[in-house]
């Protein structure tokens, strides 16, 4: 869970009351976050402006972005001092784009795994990533709604600390779990990746082209996003675990790297996005123009006369496309002798 901190606070609830250490968190997180806006607009500009959606890998990215910049917007949200609707609906917000975010990296993860081991058409799975990381993040953070399970927690709102196993149970385990298992697939990706690569050195097949065509088309543009989402949770997960050991003795250091990290996402990600070289080769000013021009073009409607269509006799049809083997023969040596 991005666990949000509040705006400039004359009261800290962590740190023994020091309202500096407070004060430069928020900071950090609010800082860090505008510039993961800025990021993710920027990636769904790109795709929207050069019609990348068009593509289903760039659908992809492309929702794992929508997720990063609300995700980023939690950042910004005041946290009441005491529960109240706003709290609230402050907590459900930040559940369920920290869920849709960790839904679409493992739907990325998983779908690299079904390319790259079964070499198979993942494109007909998208209405089930939709459903699966739609439905799972939905439910997800309405269950802390029953019984009234969110609520000032800290410096932020989201599930307070007397309900631990409503934390665990609706982020922690299940975040755990996730990146435990993502970890493992992408470096079961990677080896496998590796070694197919090494083995194709010095040989040339069409099956071969088709496997490096897939790996140029869906593989590498998709790669490496979950690996940054991996990245970006360790300090997290890590910050996560000492304050369910530790709940009353929060360590400054462990919060700095958690607001120094989790806002990034979508900063990183775009980061990457612009150094792929197919997005590098559209950045200039001419190709950006054309497509700005293309996209603000206003398409006239056309007349077209209506043409009668040649008439064909009734008898069988006697074009070379339409003869038997014997036929064809027949002509191309009437053509011949001609």
């Amino acid at each position: 869970m991005a666990d949000p901190t509040t705006s400039p606070m004359d009261e800290c609830p962590l740190f023994d009351g020091d309202v500096t250490k407070c004060n430069t968190i928020y900071g950090i997180r609010k800082a860090l976050a505008s510039l993961s806006l800025i990021g993710c607009v920027f990636m769904i500009t790109v795709i929207w402006l050069f019609k990348k959606y068009e593509l289903f890998v760039q659908r992809l990215i492309l929702w794992l972005t929508v997720a990063a910049f609300f995700g980023s917007i939690s950042k910004f949200l005041e946290s009441p001092r005491e529960d109240s609707p706003v709290c609230n609906f402050e907590a459900w917000w930040t559940q369920f784009w920290d869920w849709v975010t960790l839904m679409w990296v493992s739907c990325i993860t998983f779908n690299l795994y079904w390319i790259t081991i079964w070499q198979i058409n993942t494109e007909r799975r998208e209405i089930f990533y939709h459903l699966v990381t739609w439905g799972v993040s939905l439910l997800m953070a309405c269950l802390p709604l029953i019984g009234n399970h969110y609520g000032p927690a800290g410096a932020w709102c989201w599930i307070p600390a007397e309900y631990p196993l409503w934390r665990f149970f609706m982020w922690y385990g299940p975040l755990f779990l996730l990146i435990v298992l993502m970890f493992v697939v992408y470096a079961y990706i990677t080896y496998k990746l590796r070694r197919r690569i090494r083995s194709w050195q010095g040989t040339y097949e069409p099956e071969i082209e088709r496997s490096r065509q897939l790996i140029r088309e869906e593989i590498k543009p998709l790669r490496a996003y979950p690996f940054i989402y991996l990245v970006l949770s360790i300090f997290p997960l890590i910050n996560r675990i000492q304050n369910a050991v530790a709940p009353d003795n929060a360590i400054f250091v462990l919060y700095l790297f958690h607001a120094l990290s989790s806002p990034l996402v979508g900063l990183v990600n775009a980061i990457v996005y612009g150094l792929d070289p197919e997005t590098r080769s559209r950045l200039s000013w001419t190709q950006i123009k054309g497509a700005l021009q293309k996209r603000t073009a206003h398409q006239p409607i056309r007349e077209y006369p209506l043409v009668s269509a040649p008439e064909t006799p009734d008898f069988e049809d006697v074009s070379v496309l339409a003869m038997r083997p014997s036929m064809k023969s027949n002509q191309y040596q009437h053509l011949a002798m001609a």
